[in-house]
C-alpha cells in the first residue's frame, strides 16, 4: 500500500539535533534565574514546548510550578517569576500589570521574560512606557524550528500568514531568514536556492545578510536545493477539500504539533486519547499519503494479516511460545492498538463526510477547478449559505469561486455577499474587506487597472508614501489568473480519462485526480529546468518576485562526491504562510517518482478552515 521509495533515495538529515539545541538553550536561560521559580507559558507555546522539554526536565532546573498565561491576576506565591512568551504587545502589557500590582502591594519579586523566537523593539518599548523596564530581565529563546516528523519541520507561527500577507507586518521576515541561517549552519551549504513571492525574496535577503555577518565554516552539505514559496502564490490548493488520509484527519480532528486527540467515538471507550502522528506509527505511515478511498481496504487487509500472526500461537510448544511472547507479542499488540485507532478514525471521517453531502461538495469544487457548470456551482453555494451549513465552508467556496473565475461578475458578487451577510450576520463586512485585500474574494473591475489606481494615489501623497500604498493596493487589484496558469502548467488533467486512485500517475491523486497543486507543480518544473527559464509567462501571471541563486558548495572534495550527489537530491521546500498535508503528500509522491527526498519547512500547518479563520474580522 505505502508506495516504495526508489532504492537510490538519499537519507534525510537528522533533525533531532534541532530539538537538542532548543532544549539546551532553554535550560541555559532558565538557569540564568537561579533558585526556585514559577514558569508562565503562553497557551500556544505549550504544545511545542512539550515536544522539546517535558515537565520533568523543567522541574530538574528548579521550575516549581507551571501556569498558563491567562491575562488575569497571578496566584503564584513564588518570589521569582519567569515568563515564556511570544513577542506580543498584549502579553507584555499583562506582565507590566502583574509587576505594577506587586509594586503597589509592596511585594518584591524578580521577573524574567523569555521571548521566543525573538524579541521585538515594540515589546521593550511597552516595558519602558509602563515603568518596569529596569525591574525585569529579558532574553530570547531562539526556538525557530520544531521537527514534527522525519521530513516536516515547523516554525509553529500560525500568525505569520495574517501578519505578513494581510496586515503587511514584515517583522517575521527576519525570523524566516534566521530559520534558513540555522539550517544552513547545521546542514551545510546549499547549492541552489530558488524562490517565488515577495516575502520569500525578503527572507532570502535577510538570510544572506546574516551569512555575511557571521563566519562560514566549511562542512559537508546535507541539503542541496532550497525552494522558498509564498502562500499567496497559490491560494487554490489550501482552499480545496483534502482527501488524503492525513489531510482529512487534520480537517476533522485538528492535528496540533504532530499530535491529535481522538475522542470516545474513535477510541471505542469513554476516554479521549492523544496520539502522536508520525512515521514511528507504522500503520499511519502506510496510509497517511493515501487517497481516503483506499484506506479501508488497506486497514482490513492489515487486520487479516494481524489475525494470521496471532493464530501462529496455535500448536506451538513451550519453547516456541516463549520466543513468540518475548519477540513478537508486544509488537503485535502495539500494531493492534494503532490499527483499531485508525479504523475508528476512518469510520468517524466517513460518518462526518457523508452527513455533509461530501460527494456533492467535491463535485462542485471539481467543476470550479475545471471551469464547467459555474451557474450550478453558484446555486450550490447559495443553497449552502441559505441552509447555514457552515460559515467557514461557505466563505471557502466563495473564495474558490472567485479565484478560479478571476473575480466575480459585479451582480454575482453583490448578490452572494448580501446573501452571506443576511445568513451569518452583517458583522462579517470587515471579513469581506480582508478577503478582497488579499485577492481571495473580489469583484471584476472593468477598466479600473492598477496603474490608474496608482496614479490617483500618487497625486495625493509624496513618492515614498505612494510606494507603500502601491504595495497595499497591488493586492487589491491582483488577479489570480488561475485559468491561464492552469492551462500553461496543465494543472487540471482531462476529466474524460479514467483515473485509478490506487495507482496514482501524478500529483493530482491528492485531489481525486481533479487538480495538481500549483505550488507543487511549480517546484517540479523549476527542479526539472534547473531554474525559471521557460517559465517566464507563468511567473508574469504570478506577479513575479521569482529568483534563482547558485549557492556555495564549499566543503566537498572528490572523495565525498557520493555524499554530495545525495545532497543534490535532498530538496528543502519552505512555505511562508503555511502548508497543507495534501501538499506534503504530493511532494512525497514527486520525490518517489523522481528520486528526490523533500523536506518541508513551514511557518505552520494550514488547511482551508485555518486559512479562512485567520482572515475573519473578529480574529484576535
Amino acid at each position: 500500500m505505502a508506495h516504495s521509495a526508489r532504492r537510490d533515495s538519499p537519507e534525510l538529515p537528522d533533525f533531532s539535533l534541532l530539538k537538542r539545541l532548543a532544549r539546551d538553550q532553554l535550560i541555559y536561560l532558565l538557569e540564568q534565574l537561579p533558585g526556585k521559580k514559577d514558569l508562565f507559558i503562553e497557551a500556544d507555546l505549550m504544545s511545542p514546548l512539550d515536544r522539546i522539554a517535558n515537565v520533568s526536565t523543567l522541574k530538574q532546573h528548579e521550575v516549581d510550578k507551571l501556569y498558563k498565561v491567562e491575562y488575569k491576576p497571578v496566584i503564584s506565591t513564588s518570589d521569582q517569576l519567569c515568563f515564556l512568551i511570544r513577542p506580543r504587545i498584549q502579553t507584555v502589557k499583562w506582565i507590566c500589570d502583574v509587576a505594577n500590582a506587586d509594586k503597589a502591594a509592596g511585594k518584591f519579586r524578580r521577573y524574567k521574560l523569555i521571548f521566543t523566537p525573538q524579541k521585538f523593539y515594540a515589546c521593550e518599548a511597552v516595558l519602558e512606557e509602563q515603568g518596569i523596564f529596569g525591574d525585569v530581565t529579558t532574553d530570547e529563546w531562539a526556538f525557530y524550528l520544531l521537527p514534527l516528523d522525519d521530513d516536516i519541520v515547523s516554525l509553529e507561527l500560525p500568525e505569520f500568514f495574517r501578519d505578513n500577507f494581510l496586515a503587511g507586518d514584515q517583522r517575521w521576515v527576519r525570523t524566516a531568514g534566521s530559520t534558513l541561517h540555522l539550517l544552513h549552519s547545521i546542514y551545510g551549504p546549499f547549492s541552489k536556492i530558488y524562490g517565488i513571492g515577495r516575502c520569500s525574496k525578503m527572507a532570502y535577503e535577510s538570510w544572506r545578510e546574516q551569512v555575511e555577518e557571521g563566519e562560514t565554516k566549511a562542512r559537508q552539505a546535507e541539503i542541496g536545493n532550497v525552494f522558498l514559496i509564498d502562500r499567496d502564490v497559490d491560494f487554490v490548493t489550501p482552499l480545496c477539500s483534502q482527501v488524503v488520509y492525513e489531510g482529512l484527519v487534520d480537517d476533522i480532528f485538528r492535528i496540533k504539533c504532530g499530535c491529535v486527540e481522538f475522542g470516545p467515538d474513535v477510541t471505542s471507550s469513554d476516554k479521549s486519547m492523544k496520539v502522536m502522528l508520525n512515521s514511528q506509527d507504522k500503520v499511519f505511515n502506510e496510509i497517511r499519503n493515501e487517497h481516503f478511498s483506499n484506506v479501508f481496504g488497506f486497514l482490513s487487509q492489515k487486520a487479516r494479516n494481524l489475525q494470521t500472526a496471532y493464530d501462529k500461537r496455535r500448536g506451538m510448544d513451550i519453547k516456541q511460545m516463549k520466543t513468540f511472547v518475548s519477540e513478537e507479542l508486544k509488537g503485535l499488540k502495539q500494531e493492534h492498538r494503532l490499527l483499531s485507532l485508525h479504523i475508528g478514525a476512518s469510520e468517524s471521517i466517513m460518518k462526518k463526510k457523508t452527513k455533509q453531502d461530501f460527494q456533492e461538495l467535491l463535485k462542485t469544487e471539481h467543476s470550479l477547478l475545471e471551469g464547467f457548470e459555474i451557474r450550478e456551482c453558484i446555486s450550490f453555494i447559495e443553497e449552502h449559505i441559505s441552509r447555514q451549513v457552515s460559515m467557514i465552508e461557505s466563505l471557502r467556496l466563495l473564495c474558490l469561486l472567485s479565484i478560479t473565475e478571476n473575480g466575480l461578475l459585479p451582480k454575482d458578487y453583490r448578490s452572494l455577499k448580501a446573501q452571506y451577510l443576511q445568513s451569518y450576520g452583517v458583522d462579517h463586512l470587515l471579513t469581506f474587506a480582508n478577503l478582497r485585500q488579499l485577492g481571495l474574494l473580489v469583484e471584476q473591475q472593468p477598466g479600473e487597472t492598477l496603474t490608474v489606481m496608482e496614479s490617483k494615489v500618487g497625486k495625493l501623497v509624496n513618492d515614498k508614501t505612494a510606494g507603500k500604498l502601491t504595495d497595499a493596493f497591488s493586492s487589491l487589484a491582483k488577479k489570480s489568473n488561475f485559468r491561464a496558469l492552469s492551462k500553461k502548467l496543465n494543472l487540471v488533467p482531462k476529466s474524460d480519462e479514467e483515473y485509478d486512485l490506487r495507482v496514482p500517475r501524478d500529483m493530482a491523486y491528492i485531489f481525486s485526480g481533479a487538480y495538481i497543486p500549483l505550488s507543487c507543480k511549480l517546484i517540479e518544473q523549476v527542479l526539472e529546468r534547473d531554474g525559471w527559464t521557460g517559465l517566464e509567462e507563468v511567473t508574469r501571471l504570478l506577479n513575479g518576485h521569482e529568483f534563482a541563486v547558485t549557492g556555495s558548495t564549499t566543503g566537498s572534495s572528490g572523495a565525498d562526491s557520493r555524499a554530495k550527489n545525495d545532497a543534490q537530491r535532498i530538496v528543502l521546500v519552505m512555505f511562508l504562510g503555511g502548508c497543507t498535508f495534501s501538499e506534503i503528500s504530493a511532494l512525497r509522491f514527486l520525490g518517489r517518482e523522481r528520486g528526490y527526498k523533500f523536506i518541508v519547512v513551514t511557518t505552520a500547518i494550514t488547511n482551508s478552515s485555518r486559512l479562512i479563520e485567520a482572515l475573519l474580522d473578529n480574529h484576535v
